[in-house]
């Protein structure tokens, strides 16, 4: 009865548009009442959730993303990426999706993506004659490579979660994220031609080399970020301070694009991105808490177990519900509600830690591109100024193609494994 009251107060809060760190604090409430609990459990959970050392990186990354958007990253990373491919049919599509790899792996986060990219990138597809729908359903489904590329927020979530090195986490997303990109590619490709979208001229070797070279030390940032966690010199939280220190040099002094009158703005705009995050992740420990305490996360594993203890279809059972979950629910709470008893499973079939972290949070990156609450869906619908249905239409195609990437991953360990092997 007492989880029951968790578990309707939580879909009722989902269901009529609560915030999700607001929905998981109210149902964790409504339990504790019910249960005749003290309150204080609440705070106490919270801070035992946000007293993570590891976490105190989040803010950083946040930070430097926000810095180097401000300071002519966007800009001189499309400029690149077109300069690559867009001269191939649909150049501008493969353009968007090439650079939200390369972006991604600054902003860490799939919002910021869609947000910066698409706002430059949908108008620029729009009037190059590409659909609307089209150009917002690309930026949508490109945006979710950008958690996958280290550096990512949830891989930083899930390696506290689960005892692993974050640079390990990070370096195990590379090449899902690498394989994700060059899969959507191709399905963009194929789409292009057979609507023969237009693409543009060949600007020559020479504009390749000006605008590597412009973008040379933004895409530096990255590179930096990962030899700093490998190579033992800095902790994950020391990266990112490093990381928004070389964010604020190089928007502000080598680019001279980083208006210094906006830098009040941005680290408010940070830090109450970090406080939201943060927030998530306290309320979340709360009601990861109260399923720990009912044996929630040994009851799910014992009745799959019962079922089944095939490796293949135990690994079948996550997705699912991980993809489903996904459907409605935050990345971050859903990681901290979910990761610790699916971890449970998947040991109990020899799954390798790292594998499973990598294709849990692969699962939930395709849900922000997944009606009816994919996030990633309506902030490019929003951009593109369309109803939101004409971009569900449009990114079936995209979410087959990230499917089978994810089957790929789950399926074949040694895509998430083989990197940080070599770095242990």
């Amino acid at each position: 009865m007492d989880v029951a009251i968790l578990f309707t107060v939580f879909v009722a809060g989902l269901i009529i548009g609560v915030p999700v760190a607001a929905t998981l604090g109210l149902s964790s409430l409504a339990y504790i009442l019910v249960t005749g609990l003290n309150p204080v459990a609440i705070p106490q959970k919270m801070y035992a959730g946000m007293d993570v050392f590891v976490l105190l990186s989040i803010p950083g990354f946040i930070l430097a993303g926000n810095l180097m958007n401000q300071g002519g990253i966007t800009e001189r990373i499309i400029r690149f990426a077109s300069a690559l491919v867009g001269w191939v049919r649909g150049g501008l599509g493969l353009t968007n999706i090439s650079a939200s790899m390369l972006f991604g792996g600054i902003t860490g986060t799939a919002v910021a993506d869609a947000a910066s990219i698409g706002g430059v990138m949908i108008p620029g597809m729009k009037k190059a004659g590409y659909p609307a729908d089209f150009s917002a359903a690309v930026t949508a489904a490109s945006s979710t490579v950008g958690p996958i590329i280290p550096p990512s927020v949830p891989m930083i979530i899930v390696g506290s979660l689960a005892g692993i090195s974050v640079g390990q986490m990070f370096i195990a997303g590379a090449l899902p994220g690498i394989l994700m990109g060059l899969a959507m590619m191709v399905t963009c490709y194929v789409i292009s031609r057979r609507r023969n979208f237009p693409r543009q001229p060949w600007q020559g070797w020479g504009e390749v080399a000006r605008s590597f070279g412009s973008a040379s030390w933004a895409l530096a940032m990255t590179v930096l970020i990962i030899y700093g966690l490998l190579s033992g010199l800095a902790t994950p939280t020391e990266t990112a301070i490093v990381a928004s220190v070389y964010a604020l040099l190089v928007g502000g002094v080598i680019y001279r694009e980083l208006p210094w009158t906006q830098l009040p703005k941005i680290l408010v705009d940070s830090a109450v991105a970090s406080a939201g995050i943060l927030a998530l992740v306290g309320f979340a420990n709360v009601f990861g808490w109260i399923l720990v305490s009912e044996r929630i996360p040994q009851m799910i594993a014992d009745g799959v177990l019962s079922v089944t203890e095939s490796r293949l279809l135990v690994i079948l059972i996550i997705n699912l519900l991980l993809l489903f979950v996904g459907m409605f629910m935050e990345t971050i709470a859903a990681l901290i509600i979910l990761f610790v008893p699916l971890q449970q499973l998947a040991f109990a079939v020899g799954i390798d830690p790292i594998h499973f972290a990598t294709f849990a949070v692969l699962n939930l990156m395709i849900g922000l591109t997944t009606p009816p609450v994919g996030v990633c869906l309506f902030v490019c619908a929003g951009i593109a100024r369309i109803p939101l249905a004409p971009v569900v239409r449009a990114i079936l195609p995209f979410l087959a193609t990230n499917l089978l990437v994810l089957l790929a991953v789950s399926y074949v360990p040694a895509i998430s494994t083989w990197l940080p092997s070599l770095f242990q």
